[in-house]
C-alpha cells in the first residue's frame, strides 16, 4: 500500500511537546480526524449570550499535560471568542503528577493561555490528587485557603471546597456563610460527588450526609463537582441539580452505571468542559466535546424557599 507524507500545522507549544508536525502514515491520524471534526462543528448551543448576563465555564479533572488536554483547552478558547465567560470554576485535580514550576506551566499555564491572557480568571478548589500548597499559587485565585467563597455580581456567590478532608472546621464555616448569604444563586464546586453514576467512584454518601442537608436548607441551587472522569448531569436532588465534570483531561470511557438511575444525561466516550450562564432565574448550560460537538445543553431554574 502507497503511504502518504502528512504535514500538518500545529501550535508551537505541540512542536515543542511532539517534536514534529509530519508524519508518515497509510491513513490520516487521529489528530488530524479530529481537527477535521472541529473545523465541521458549528457549534449549537442554548446559551443566549446576553448583554450584562454573567457568564462562566466549568472543568475538572484537567492537569494531564496531553496533547488531548490542550484539544479541549482549543475548544474553550473558541466559545470564549464569541461567548465571553468571565471565569472558569475549578472542580479539582487541577495537576496530575509531579507539580514543579515547569509543570504548572506545562499543565496550567501554556493549555490555557489565550484564555488567561484575554482575562479570564480561574477558582480553583483542591482534589485528592492536588498537594494542598496549590492553594498558595496565584492563577488559581485561592489566597492562601483551602475553602473560600466569592460573589462575582450581587446576586451570584460561589462557595469552593476542599472535599478530601471535610473538617467540622470547615462545616461549620459553611454553614455559617451559606446562612449570611443573600444572594439569589448559591452555587457550591469541589472535588468528590455527593451523586455519581460513576463504576469506579461513585456517590460518596459520607460527604452526602455531611452536606446534603446544609445545601437544602440553605437554598444551594447547583452543585459542581469531578471525580469521576467523564461528565453527567444528575436527576435533580431534593430540588438541587448536581453536575459531574471530570472530564477536562482524563477520560475514564463508558464509566456510567446507568443502572443507577441518577443519570439525566451522560458523556463518557471523549473530554468536555461545561459553561452556563446566568440571567434573572435561570442558568443556562452547554457541555462542549473535545470535538466541538454539544454533548448536552439545558436550562434550570434557581431554587427558592417558601416562606
Amino acid at each position: 500500500m502507497r503511504t502518504h507524507r502528512l504535514c500538518f500545522v500545529v501550535p508551537l507549544f505541540l512542536l515543542i511537546l511532539t517534536g514534529t508536525g509530519c508524519r508518515d502514515t497509510g491513513i490520516a491520524p487521529p489528530a488530524t480526524a479530529l481537527e477535521a471534526q472541529q473545523a465541521q462543528a458549528e457549534w449549537p448551543t442554548s446559551l443566549p449570550n446576553k448583554d450584562g448576563s454573567f457568564k462562566f465555564g466549568i472543568l475538572g479533572d484537567f492537569g494531564t499535560g496531553d496533547r488531548s488536554q490542550y484539544q479541549l483547552a482549543e475548544q474553550m478558547v473558541k466559545l470564549h471568542d464569541r461567548f465571553k465567560y468571565e471565569l472558569v470554576v475549578l472542580v479539582g485535580d487541577n495537576l496530575y503528577g509531579s507539580e514543579r514550576p515547569q509543570d504548572f506551566r506545562k499543565k496550567f499555564e501554556l493549555p490555557y493561555k489565550r484564555l488567561l491572557d484575554a482575562g479570564v480568571k480561574f477558582y480553583a478548589s483542591l482534589g485528592n490528587h492536588d498537594a494542598r500548597e496549590q492553594r498558595y499559587y496565584k492563577l488559581f485565585n485561592m489566597e492562601g485557603k483551602l475553602y473560600y467563597t466569592f460573589n462575582p455580581k450581587p446576586d451570584v456567590r460561589f462557595f469552593a471546597l476542599e472535599s478530601t478532608y471535610p473538617e467540622p472546621e470547615q462545616i461549620k464555616w459553611l454553614q455559617n456563610e451559606l446562612k449570611a448569604s443573600s444572594s439569589d444563586w448559591k452555587i457550591v464546586f469541589f472535588h468528590h460527588p455527593l451523586y455519581s453514576s460513576g463504576d469506579r467512584h461513585g456517590s460518596d454518601l459520607r460527604l452526602r450526609e455531611l452536606l446534603e442537608p446544609l445545601f437544602v436548607k440553605y437554598n444551594v441551587s447547583v452543585v459542581l463537582t469531578g471525580h469521576d472522569h467523564f461528565y453527567e448531569r444528575v436527576k435533580p436532588q431534593k430540588g438541587i441539580t448536581y453536575f459531574v465534570v471530570g472530564s477536562g483531561g482524563k477520560l475514564r470511557a463508558g464509566n456510567i452505571d446507568r443502572a443507577t438511575g441518577l443519570t439525566a444525561k451522560g458523556f463518557d466516550t471523549d473530554l468536555s468542559f461545561m459553561a452556563a450562564e446566568i440571567t434573572g432565574d435561570e442558568m443556562y448550560f452547554t457541555v462542549i466535546s473535545r470535538g466541538g460537538q454539544t454533548v448536552d445543553s439545558g436550562v434550570l431554574t434557581r431554587r427558592k424557599l417558601t416562606p
